[in-house]
C-alpha cells in the first residue's frame, strides 16, 4: 500500500475544514443551527477527496489505470457532490469571510453567468464535453506527465461534478420545482458516463499505451484488462448513483406531497387534506 503526502493538498484541506467549522460556528451562534446529516456530508466529501489523492490510490496512479480512475470517481463523483450537500444553505453564504464574500454576492453578472450554466441541459453539455476531452490520449497523459495539468484535470472534474449536481441538490436560495424531473435528469448525466466506461471496456486496444505501457503486468494484469477494469468502476458506480437518484428523489417527492396536503389541511382547518 503506497500513501503519499502532499503539503500543499493538506494545507487546502485544512483551510477548506476550517471554513466550514467557522461557518457553522458563525450560524450557531445566530441561532441557525446545522444538522448532523449536512455537517457529516461535508466531512464525509473532504475525507474522501484526502483519501482519493493522498491514499493507497494515489501510489498507482502512474501504473494502473484501474487506480488513476479510482482516484478520479472518489473525488468528483462521490466526494464533489458529497461537499456540495454539506454546503447548502445557509452555509454557503458564509462559507467565505465576508470580505470575499459581499463581493461575490453583489455581482449580478457573477449571479447570470452561475444561472445560466446550471440549468440542467446546458450542464449537460458542459459535462460531456469536460470529461470527453480529457479522456483524449493526449489530454489524459499530459495530466500523468506533468503535477500542474494533473491538478488542473482534478479541479476540471469536481468543478464540473458539482455544476451538474448542483440543480439536484440545490445548495443555494433558488429552488426548481418538483423532484421527480431530478430522476431522469441525473440519468442523463451518469449515460453520459456510462457511455465512455462502456467504451473503456469494448475496446479492443488501450487507449493510453504512450503512458502506461506494460506496467500493468507487474500486478498479474494486461493492458487491456487494466483498462477494463477502470471502464467497469465507472459503469459501476454510474449505475448506483442512478439507482440512490431513483430512490432519493422518489422519496423526497413524497415528503413535499406530504407536506403540502398538511399545509392544505391546516389552512382549510378542516383537520383533512383538501
Amino acid at each position: 500500500m503506497r500513501w503519499t503526502l502532499d503539503p500543499a493538498l493538506l494545507g487546502l484541506l485544512l483551510v477548506a475544514g476550517g471554513l466550514y467549522v467557522r461557518a457553522v460556528r458563525t450560524l450557531a451562534r445566530r441561532g441557525q443551527p446545522i444538522s448532523r446529516w449536512q455537517q457529516a456530508s461535508w466531512w464525509a466529501g473532504l475525507t474522501l477527496t484526502g483519501l482519493a489523492l493522498m491514499g493507497p490510490a494515489s501510489g498507482y496512479v502512474t501504473q494502473l489505470l484501474v487506480a488513476h480512475m479510482a482516484e478520479h470517481l472518489l473525488i468528483a463523483d462521490i466526494g464533489a457532490p458529497l461537499l456540495l450537500a454539506g454546503l447548502r444553505t445557509p452555509v454557503l453564504q458564509h462559507f467565505l469571510p465576508p470580505v470575499f464574500m459581499r463581493p461575490l454576492s453583489r455581482s449580478r453578472g457573477l449571479k447570470r453567468f452561475g444561472h445560466a450554466i446550471s440549468r440542467p441541459p446546458v450542464a449537460i453539455g458542459i459535462y460531456l464535453l469536460v470529461l470527453y476531452s480529457w479522456h483524449f490520449a493526449f489530454a489524459f497523459e499530459a495530466a500523468l506527465r506533468s503535477g500542474w495539468v494533473h491538478a488542473l484535470q482534478h479541479q476540471s472534474f469536481v468543478a464540473i461534478s458539482m455544476l451538474v449536481w448542483w440543480s439536484a441538490i440545490e445548495p443555494g436560495r433558488r429552488h426548481l420545482p418538483g423532484q421527480l424531473w431530478k430522476i431522469g435528469y441525473i440519468f442523463a448525466v451518469r449515460m453520459v458516463s456510462l457511455f465512455l466506461g462502456m467504451a473503456l471496456i469494448f475496446s479492443r486496444s488501450p487507449w493510453y499505451d504512450g503512458f502506461y505501457g506494460d506496467r500493468a503486468r507487474e500486478f498479474g494484469l494486461t493492458p487491456l484488462e487494466d483498462q477494463q477494469l477502470a471502464g467497469g468502476m465507472m459503469m459501476s458506480l454510474d449505475i448506483i448513483i442512478i439507482m440512490f437518484a431513483l430512490c432519493l428523489f422518489f422519496w423526497r417527492a413524497a415528503a413535499d406531497h406530504d407536506r403540502e396536503e398538511a399545509e392544505a389541511a391546516r389552512t382549510t382547518g378542516t383537520g383533512q387534506p383538501a
